[in-house]
């Protein structure tokens, strides 16, 4: 009896240890793995957090993202701070630009959800600190708009400023450096006939980082040098034709002016002979033909207002 009891003892003892072993399998799928490999990807100073993908068949993952700056860990009792838009999505990125506001380091963790089943939280490692964004040169297309040497940049936002050099080709010694926030600039008046060489490099103040510069990028001056000259060296001859031309043409456009708005009349012909016999006296018409003068109108005009008066 005492071997049968002993017997039983031993098998439900067996029985125990499998039902919890089962029970501890059983609560080890309950529970879905923390997120893994997450990294931060940041370029031009826009960050981007992002994991491997929680995978559970026929269930929809979720995820959760947090953050703890300098100011939490040191003066908040190392509180998280939620991302708001990055709460409970489906997506393995996440934006934390706006949230990455000081050049301090932060820390970053993720956790994966499935209705009321949560993961551990998956943290990055290390800590990220946004001075380490890698920063590209600007797009740059330069102009050549007759003589002015006009530059193109990418609008890469409002962190931004712009450190351009350009030179004559063939004359790098003598570069000129502009600096500006603005993605268009005015660079210089242009020599005809002459290349010139732009590159140029992002800046930002809040890091205190440049990019590298950009590839160099060259055009020509629109016109010809010679047709230049020759014009400026015309210029003064064009001016004395001008000079002298001018006062004729304003004499002459009076004059029109004159005889439209008053013009002169012309006598007949036969009232000229006539008039001119009246002013030589009482003589007969035979006579006259022989004593026919040519005359201005104007004085044939005088001498009959004369005669009349």
């Amino acid at each position: 009896l005492k071997c049968m009891i002993l017997g039983l003892l031993g098998v439900l003892h067996s029985y125990t240890f499998f039902f919890f072993l089962l029970l501890g399998i059983l609560d080890e799928d309950a529970l879905l793995s923390a997120p893994q490999n997450i990294s931060i990807i940041s370029t031009n100073m826009k960050h981007f957090l992002t994991w491997s993908p929680v995978t559970i068949q026929g269930e929809t993952v979720r995820y959760s993202v947090e953050f703890q700056g300098e100011y939490e860990r040191e003066y908040a009792n190392e509180s998280w701070i939620p991302i708001c838009e990055c709460s409970l999505i489906t997506a393995t990125v996440c934006n934390i630009t706006e949230d990455i506001s000081a050049t301090v380091s932060y820390n970053l963790r993720v956790r994966a959800d499935i209705g009321t089943r949560r993961s551990e939280w998956g943290t990055l490692k290390g800590f990220f600190n946004r001075i380490t964004t890698y920063l590209t040169p600007p797009l740059m297309k330069i102009i050549a708009d007759g003589y002015h040497l006009l530059v193109e940049l990418e609008d890469m936002g409002p962190a931004f400023q712009f450190c351009v050099l350009y030179w004559k080709k063939g004359q790098e010694s003598r570069q000129k450096m502009v600096k500006e926030i603005s993605s268009t600039l005015h660079l210089d008046t242009m020599e005809a006939g002459t290349d010139y060489c732009v590159k140029a490099q992002t800046y930002v103040e809040a890091i205190n980082r440049s990019s590298n510069f950009s590839q160099m990028q060259c055009v020509r001056a629109q016109g010809n040098s010679k047709k230049g000259a020759l014009a400026l060296k015309s210029f003064p001859g064009v001016f004395a034709v001008a000079a002298l031309t001018l006062p004729f043409l304003a004499w002459k456009t009076s004059k029109i002016f004159q005889y439209s708005c008053c013009p002169i009349v012309v006598l007949p012909d036969t009232l000229v002979i006539f008039l001119i016999c009246l002013s030589l006296g009482s003589c007969e018409a035979e006579h006259c033909d022989l004593m026919v003068h040519v005359m201005p109108s104007e004085e044939v005009l005088r001498l009959w207002i004369q005669e009349t008066l």
